[in-house]
């Protein structure tokens, strides 16, 4: 059972910072693809950063150039770091990770708040 603990959430004021973390329960090295994607209430859940197995990293317009995903394998941990956030960005955040077989699994969420 592929577990995905994220962390790293809380209230922080427009242009503000976070950097959230997803721990794995296994090697993130045998997982295609790792990402995060947010949900707010009303909404649909969107994706906010994706990264393959080659390191080819992908954001929509919506994010790119303030938020950035990265790993290490050495943690089993993939990171996104959050910069210049806005209050359109206040969702829940989760770790996503896609594992042979098309699985994709899911971490429990953290509560990204951004409001003055």
């Amino acid at each position: 059972q592929v577990q995905l603990v994220e962390s790293g959430g809380g209230s922080v004021q427009p242009g503000g910072s976070l950097k959230l973390s997803c721990v794995a329960s296994s090697d993130i090295g045998s997982f295609y693809s790792m990402g995060w994607y947010r949900q707010a209430p009303g909404n649909q859940r969107e994706l906010v950063a994706h990264i393959t197995t080659s390191g080819k990293t992908v954001y929509p317009d919506s994010v790119k150039g303030r938020f950035t995903i990265s790993r290490v394998y050495a943690k089993n941990t993939v990171y996104l770091q959050m910069n210049s956030l806005k209050p359109e960005d206040t969702a829940v955040y989760y770790c996503s990770a896609e594992g042979p077989g098309l699985a994709q699994y899911w971490g429990q969420g953290t509560q990204v708040t951004v409001s003055s």
